[in-house]
């Protein structure tokens, strides 16, 4: 990791090992012409994203969401800090600020808040599913805020992946669509905008410090409203609850995002955001493993249908 970052005539950083994370950003490619080591990276990281959503159910079983949220966040915040700490890492420029202030509502506070009310009323298999629209959302936002241009070809099919998700969500296996798919909807915007600036960031930045730094400017509200949110009794918090929370906290808030945003900053937002297909397959797994929650047909086949588009669209990119 590198101890301090730089900034040179470029704009990219290169220091240590982060120089090497963080070249080429590799905006308008595909995952065929992405680096190994960004496909990789994305890999890991949507995986460790997977079993996001099945460890908030398992913390909102002895947790307030609101609790859950704040406390995600504060932790991860206190760990982003030691760890910019110990490595004596460079204060952000002032420039940077709007942009984490953006990764943090997003990532840090809207996506965790937004999930863990949404899993209040729904079920974790069902919700997955939504994470087939990320990839749209964080391509729209790429090129919003990175200047990322995709063909046509990839947003038409891009567009019908997102469709089959929400015709699929609509369609409802546990009732006709109500707040939860509301929330959840919500989430994955303010997610996908979050992803895109944060990788966009991390190109100059780094990947870990881009999320350290959004998880630290998140503490002035997050520490005092997991302190006024404490549980009255938390030795009545079933263990599963502090398991899902320490996961959150640590691997969904942090280390995920070591790996994702360094992805993001090597092989473009739009063409390593297409992994995010992956991530319904694994986090339906997750939630019948961890669960044992019934995966129906129509659940598999909608994300087949979705991977699918997908899978297109990134090699049209």
């Amino acid at each position: 990791m590198s101890r301090r970052i730089k900034a040179e005539g470029t704009g990219v950083a290169r220091s240590g090992q982060a120089s090497t994370a963080l070249t080429d950003p590799g905006a308008g490619r595909d995952l065929a012409s992405a680096k190994p080591g960004a496909w990789i990276d994305g890999l890991v990281g949507v995986a460790i994203f997977s079993g996001s959503l099945v460890a908030t159910r398992l913390a909102l079983t002895g947790m307030d969401a609101l609790f859950l949220s704040a406390a995600r966040a504060a932790l991860a915040g206190l760990a982003g800090a030691a760890a910019l700490l110990i490595l004596r890492e460079a204060w952000p420029r002032r420039s940077d600020l709007g942009a984490l202030a953006i990764v943090a509502a997003g990532v840090v506070v809207g996506f965790p808040l937004l999930t863990a009310l949404a899993l209040r009323t729904v079920n974790a298999a069902h919700r997955t599913v939504f994470v087939g629209l990320l990839p749209l959302a964080t391509a729209v936002f790429g090129a919003l805020r990175s200047g990322e241009r995709p063909s046509a070809a990839f947003w038409i099919l891009s567009i019908l992946g997102a469709l089959v998700t929400v015709g699929f969500a609509a369609r409802g296996l546990d009732g006709p669509p109500g707040p939860g798919d509301a929330f959840m909807l919500a989430a994955i915007l303010v997610c996908g905008l979050g992803y895109a600036e944060g990788g966009k960031l991390a190109r100059r930045l780094g990947g870990w410090q881009v999320i350290a730094w959004a998880t630290v400017l998140s503490l002035p509200l997050s520490l005092p409203l997991a302190l006024a949110l404490r549980p009255a009794d938390p030795g009545a918090i079933p263990l599963p609850a502090w398991v899902g929370l320490g996961y959150v906290a640590l691997f969904s808030m942090l280390i995920g995002f070591v790996f994702w945003y360094r992805a993001l900053a090597r092989g473009g937002i739009a063409a390593i955001g297409q992994l995010q297909l992956l991530q319904p397959f694994m986090g339906l797994g997750i939630a019948a493993l961890v669960l044992g929650e019934r995966i129906e047909p129509a659940m598999i086949g909608a994300a087949l249908a979705v991977a699918a588009c997908v899978a297109l669209a990134r090699r049209m990119a």
